[in-house]
């Protein structure tokens, strides 16, 4: 079997992997993936105990006990360049021999589930509410890199929506890929469903506009009239897509639920989430221990 080169596999000198600064026995099979590092402690603090406490840039990892189940907490940081990075060391924490630096044949599967925060796209999702998606649309290009993307994406979705929105072939080919059904079952109990766009950015590609213009005015009104199946687009967030899809390629499953923190046809936002995610991690952590 061939070895990965040193350039292509990092490894600190302590054997730790280059950018999350973490060794096998660091993570647990269940992990909760957050965008911001302070959401970490505050998972972690419902916590029985605590084994691991690893930073390194803004990735920060707690591994401990909950009821008795043994959860890792990483802080991806903002954006699916992030998730690139995370999900491929994790793998291969897992499904490497760091040392030999040669795949392993027998392969280890791993559970990511994503807390994070969300903005509507319609009037009757009501902010502080909870939200599960069930896919994820990738307007950041990044699976579009890997071989055989097509293999767990919507391809004919990906197509209707593209001839929907008159899509402009300046931008990257978005790309529609499932959450794990099994697991979204799950975390998702009692939870409303719904596609989830994620967005290279925050201002011109979820349609804002501060000074600068963006080249389609429209574009979120065509979103919302978009309609497959009877599904729509439903809110917009930032990590979901390169999620669902590396960890469909890579064999791991994978979800994602949010608080609704704003909505922004309604124009509301909320007045204090912290609360409502909160109660969002209570509800995940419950639902994985079961």
């Amino acid at each position: 079997m061939n070895k990965i080169g040193e350039s292509e596999l990092i490894i600190n000198s302590d054997g730790s992997i280059f950018h999350l600064k973490l060794k096998p026995e660091h993570i647990a099979k269940d992990i909760i993936l957050v965008g911001d590092p302070g959401r970490v402690a505050m998972i972690s603090d419902f916590f029985d105990k605590v084994e691991h406490v690893i930073s390194n840039r803004e990735f920060i990892t707690h591994t401990g006990t909950y009821k008795g189940k043994r959860i890792s907490v990483i802080a991806t940081g903002i954006g699916t360049d992030n998730i690139d990075i995370v999900l491929n060391e994790l793998d291969a924490l897992v499904n490497i021999d760091l040392h030999n630096r040669i795949i392993k044949e027998k392969k280890t599967i791993l559970n990511f589930i994503r807390i994070g925060t969300s903005g509507a796209l319609h009037e009757d999702i009501e902010v502080d509410s909870f939200l599960l998606s069930e896919m994820a649309v990738g307007f950041d290009g990044l699976l579009n890199f890997y071989a055989n993307r097509n293999s767990v994406c919507n391809t004919e979705m990906e197509n209707a929506f593209k001839n929907h929105t008159n899509w402009n072939p300046l931008l990257t080919s978005p790309y529609f890929v499932k959450s794990s059904k099994e697991l979204s079952e799950k975390i998702g109990k009692g939870i409303q469903r719904g596609i989830t766009i994620s967005a290279p950015g925050f201002y011109g590609p979820q349609g804002r506009v501060l000074r600068l213009q963006i080249q389609d005015p429209e574009i979120n009104d065509k979103i919302r009239s978009f309609r497959y199946n009877d599904k729509r687009i439903t809110n917009y967030e930032m990590e979901s897509s390169a999620l669902f899809g590396l960890s469909a390629l890579l064999g791991h499953q994978a979800a994602t639920v949010c608080v609704i923190i704003a909505n922004r046809y309604a124009k509301k936002y909320s007045k204090d989430y912290k609360p409502a995610v909160k109660n969002l991690i209570k509800h995940v952590l419950d639902n994985l221990v079961e």
